[in-house]
């Protein structure tokens, strides 16, 4: 009997080092995504994946800090509706910065993809600011920004103003920026110089995003328009519709659309 003396061989490294990655983190209990387990994180690169009720949803990776990427998506989820930190817990490993290359969130979505999970890594959970092309663009079913809009209730308790006393007044602009940073979700506005002689009274210490809103649509110029869209804010200089809109937030008042 004759043997061959010749074969084709195929070496695929990406998929062993896939499969590697999968096997360490499927060794690992997730931890309730809470800010307690993120701070005990160090600050390195790696990779990580997200759990919703015991299901994987999505796979990323940080490229400097693990804590820092994990944050906001835990300041993400918390700004959300129909969905809530207590059904979520993470997982994660640190990859050597050198390892980056080899896109190792690639090799885990490709390695979970076909088994039916990481379903956020298809459906916009990852992104961040869309851009203000993507503001007039409907917003499907199916999609995060869709099924998980925007919670207007979210609660505004860290802004360095509601130290003021009762009664002061300050910028507008002031209360713009200050909102901006603390809603854990995008408030994209168009800044202008007028906002700075226009005094506002804050609300009281537990106001809501809602109520924060209010307060500026009320000391708007005419033509001005806070728009909640889906997954975001934006305030421009127009009163325009949106085919995703929620609610719109004028000087004249409040218009829900949903």
């Amino acid at each position: 009997m004759s043997l061959e003396n010749h074969a084709e061989f195929k070496l695929s490294i990406t998929k062993a080092l896939g499969d590697q990655l999968a096997a360490a983190l499927k060794k690992l209990a997730p931890a309730p995504l809470a800010m307690e387990n993120i701070r005990a994180l160090r600050p390195l690169p790696g990779v990580y994946q997200l759990y919703k009720n015991g299901h994987l949803v999505y796979v990323g990776k940080a490229d400097r800090s693990l804590p820092q990427r994990i944050e906001k998506h835990f300041r993400k989820i918390s700004g959300r509706r129909n969905i809530s930190l207590d059904q979520m817990a993470f997982t994660c490993l640190y990859v050597d910065e050198d390892f980056g290359a080899v896109a190792p969130e690639r090799l885990l979505i490709n390695e979970h993809r076909g088994q039916g999970q990481v379903p956020w890594n298809y459906n916009g959970f990852g992104n961040n600011d869309p851009g203000k092309r993507r503001d007039t663009t409907e917003v499907d079913e199916g999609h995060f920004d869709h099924d998980h809009p925007i919670d207007l209730e979210y609660r505004l308790t860290k802004l360095p103003s509601q130290c003021m006393e009762a009664g002061e007044a300050l910028p507008l602009s002031q209360l713009l920026q200050e909102t901006k940073t603390h809603l854990p979700y995008v408030f994209r506005y168009q800044a202008s110089k007028e906002f700075d002689d226009i005094a506002v009274e804050f609300p009281d210490a537990e106001t809501t995003a809602d109520e924060a809103l209010k307060t500026i649509a009320a000391r708007l110029p005419d033509k001005w328009q806070i728009t909640a869209l889906p997954g975001y804010l934006i305030m421009y200089p127009k009163i325009e519709d949106y085919p995703s809109a929620r609610r719109y937030y004028r000087s004249t008042g409040v218009v829900d659309v949903w």
